[in-house]
């Protein structure tokens, strides 16, 4: 009680306080949202899953069964989400398989997320012939569906997780840059951004140290959004036999691998696709409950 009196205290005595109280205002307004609280769960058990694949999956992931009894089984208590057509635990090669989405999820946004800030920042702060040339360039990325564009990445780069990952990246900077650009035109010109340009402070110093925070909020939340387009599309892309390879347990190269059973094993292609759904589902969540609290136009 004391350390909540403290949190919310209306007169801080230190930035530290301050900081710390603002995160506990935010924390307490997600935990009312009871569907952003879904969205946060089923995201930390793909965590979850990612981390103890090997404790959780009860099988190899790689290694076939006896192909003899063991080959296309329905759920069960062995097996609860069946096995494939080559006698391997499905539920394993999904317990496995997330940690290749997570990897995919955690490496774009990694990637994307600095080079759309940089641009969007950058092209919003300088106007004039800057901003004209990124955002022409931004235009040209967007112009292109999402996994059309990634498909002629890949196809360039060739087939695997890796090059998957590198063209899901260079395709889904456009919309970061496009909202830091807007971001940034309504504060570049506010009061204290004059005052720290008058103190001498460098044009990148601006950006990075006091405009770029400012747009990051806003970021964070359309990256959250995108993390089940990005799930998405790298299943299309392993879908489509330019993702992961085969034996490695992805789950958009499981649906491919099972639309052949579809009519007459149908778990083998809805159980990754059950799982998904589920993941992308939790990142709308998710994503929607951060809008909420860390917006600051949620409330006009």
């Amino acid at each position: 009680m004391i350390t909540r009196q403290w949190l919310l205290t209306e007169q801080p005595a230190s930035r530290r306080q301050a900081r710390l109280g603002q995160s506990y205002r935010t924390w307490v307004a997600f935990t009312a949202n009871p569907l952003a609280m879904v969205g946060l769960g089923i995201v930390l058990l793909l965590i979850v899953l990612a981390v103890l694949a090997p404790l959780i999956a009860p099988y190899d992931p790689l290694i076939s069964l006896d192909l003899r009894t063991q080959r296309l089984l329905p759920p069960s208590w062995t097996h609860p989400m069946g096995t494939d057509d080559q006698a391997r635990d499905i539920f394993s090669r999904i317990v496995h398989g997330a940690r290749i989405t997570l990897l995919v999820v955690a490496l774009v946004a990694v990637i994307a997320t600095p080079i759309g800030l940089l641009v969007g920042t950058t092209s919003g702060y300088f106007g004039g012939w800057v901003d004209t040339i990124l955002m022409r360039i931004t235009d040209i990325f967007l112009a292109f569906p999402r996994l059309i564009l990634a498909l002629a990445f890949v196809a360039a780069l060739g087939p695997g997780i890796e090059n998957a990952i590198i063209a899901i990246a260079i395709t889904s900077w456009p919309p970061y840059a496009r909202l830091a650009r807007a971001e940034t035109l309504t504060i570049r010109n506010a009061d204290h951004i004059a005052a720290i340009r008058l103190q001498g402070a460098s044009s990148a110093r601006i950006i990075w140290g006091h405009v770029t925070p400012l747009c990051l909020s806003s970021v964070i939340i359309r990256v959250t959004l995108d993390m089940a387009g990005i799930i998405l599309t790298a299943a299309g892309l392993g879908f489509l036999g330019l993702g992961a390879q085969p034996p490695q347990p992805e789950w958009g190269a499981m649906i491919a691998g099972g639309r052949r059973f579809i009519l007459d094993y149908w778990w083998v292609a809805t159980m990754p696709g059950i799982a998904i759904f589920v993941v992308s589902l939790g990142f709308n969540l998710l994503g929607d409950g951060l809008r909420d609290v860390l917006d600051p136009k949620a409330g006009k």
